[in-house]
């Protein structure tokens, strides 16, 4: 399986340097970061925490998840790069925001990074949510963006961002992967659209929900 988030060793190593404690940190959407964040919730300004509160409740579920269903097959190149999704990201304001935050460089830092969170930013993009979808890469601070603004939960809904961790643990510090839940089967399993799976591309994916972390909500339209 292609690899789903950044070096941990390299993340240990940056946060180390940056002397920093929690992963919790905020752009002008949600949150994620190639390496640890230097942020707490608490230091972040007023419009980051009133992010989740954005009027991104008029995109519907099933938008975005025609957005997503539509990349299906979409895949890297032999260096682990070359997506639409590698090229938005490096162009995009947030990645200058979390190098900054995360210790210097340049954007294209993020030119062979693993992608699975920069899939879901691009499509929470395409279909004008980013408020409520975020737009970054490192999955811990993705999820803990959505826990710090009370936007998780246990339940697999569709649309919902979901966060995986190989060994079934609960704690969003050991999260592997993430991805947009499709369905709930309904036999213990749910059906999700994720970028950098299988070989390096984009599927639809059928998964236990032992792996499963927690699931970030966006605000969808009812």
């Amino acid at each position: 399986m292609a690899k789903n988030i950044l070096n941990r060793a390299q993340i240990k190593a940056n946060a180390s340097r940056i002397a920093v404690g929690l992963t919790i940190a905020a752009g002008a959407a949600f949150v994620g970061a190639p390496a640890m964040a230097a942020q707490h919730p608490a230091q972040t300004n007023a419009s980051q925490q009133q992010v989740a509160a954005a009027p991104a409740n008029q995109v519907s579920t099933q938008s975005v998840l025609q957005i997503a269903e539509s990349q299906i097959g979409v895949k890297e190149n032999a260096s682990g790069g070359g997506t639409p999704y590698h090229s938005w990201y490096m162009s995009s304001p947030r990645a200058a925001e979390t190098l900054a935050r995360d210790g210097g460089g340049s954007p294209k830092l993020y030119a062979n990074a693993p992608w699975c969170a920069m899939f879901i930013s691009w499509v929470g993009e395409q279909a004008g949510a980013r408020s409520t979808m975020g737009w970054d890469a490192y999955t811990v601070t993705y999820a803990d963006w959505f826990k710090a603004n009370k936007r998780w939960g246990d339940v697999a809904k569709p649309g919902a961002v979901v966060f995986y961790d190989w060994n079934g643990g609960k704690s969003t510090s050991g999260i592997d992967h993430v991805g947009l839940v499709k369905k709930d089967n309904g036999d213990g399993t749910i059906t999700a659209i994720e970028g950098n799976t299988g070989n390096g591309k984009v599927e639809e994916r059928v998964r236990p929900k032992t792996q499963v972390t927690g699931y970030g909500y966006p605000a969808y339209k009812a």
